[in-house]
């Protein structure tokens, strides 16, 4: 019985962290709160692992998933950022807070409902998009409101586009590796811990990264199809 509900305890615990995240933002401890978010992301990603490893895949599992994601990487997220950022903007600061959380939504109903490309998500995922405004959210000082702003909204857009971007969950391990999971997760609450302001903000870079990797490979993969349209079409026109 126990192995069977393991994927959902993990599922469970990245929404308990989502509702912590959340009123830790409104106590202002920003910092713990974005490392809140981090550690839901670890837990998002193991509990599919989990549940393929022990064969125990679900219809209530996958909408459970969905459920907490929402939370956990769209409300909590755009929380932090209102708490810190928006919350002296105005009405504007309303619409772009409540403007992350529906893109989200809609990512994960779209997820839900229509097929995707093997190996492919199609839009910025929720957990990436959620774990790179939360971390964003800590060098307020270094970028001012307007661009914080134009980071969030642009999000919101990725994770409803038609991006490609690399889906590293359905990348299996061995079940031998599987003890790394309770490791990594101390790891991580031990940085969280010893290095609560740099921890968040190292996370930050590869998440960015991520999120920028599904640009420029759209970027490239349209300007490569121009090129295969127009060869096509100046062969059409010799033809003639």
């Amino acid at each position: 019985m126990i192995i069977r509900i393991l994927p959902s305890m993990f599922t469970l615990g990245n929404l308990f962290l989502g509702i912590i995240a959340i009123i830790l933002a409104f106590q202002g401890a920003v910092e713990y709160a974005a490392i809140m978010v981090i550690i839901s992301m670890l837990l998002d990603g193991f509990d599919g692992r989990i549940a393929r490893l022990l064969n125990v895949q679900s219809d209530f599992g996958k909408e459970l998933d969905s459920l907490s994601d929402v939370i956990s990487f769209g409300v909590a997220p755009a929380f932090i950022m209102y708490v810190v950022v928006l919350k002296d903007v105005g009405p504007l600061g309303w619409i772009v807070t409540a403007l992350f959380p529906m893109a989200g939504a809609l990512r994960l109903a779209r997820f839900n409902v229509k097929p995707g490309i093997p190996g492919y998500f199609i839009g910025l995922p929720i957990t990436a998009a959620g774990g790179v405004l939360a971390t964003t959210t800590l060098y307020y000082e270094v970028f001012k409101v307007p661009v914080l702003v134009i980071i969030m909204t642009f999000l919101s857009y990725l994770m409803v586009s038609n991006i490609k971007y690399p889906n590293f969950k359905k990348v299996g391990f061995p079940k031998t590796v599987y003890f790394v999971v309770p490791l990594t997760l101390i790891l991580v609450i031990v940085l969280a811990i010893y290095f609560p302001k740099g921890f968040p903000r190292v996370v930050f870079l590869p998440l960015g990264l991520y999120a920028l990797y599904g640009i420029k490979k759209s970027f490239r993969r349209n300007k490569m199809n121009k090129h295969l349209a127009d060869d096509e079409f100046r062969s059409e026109l010799e033809k003639r």
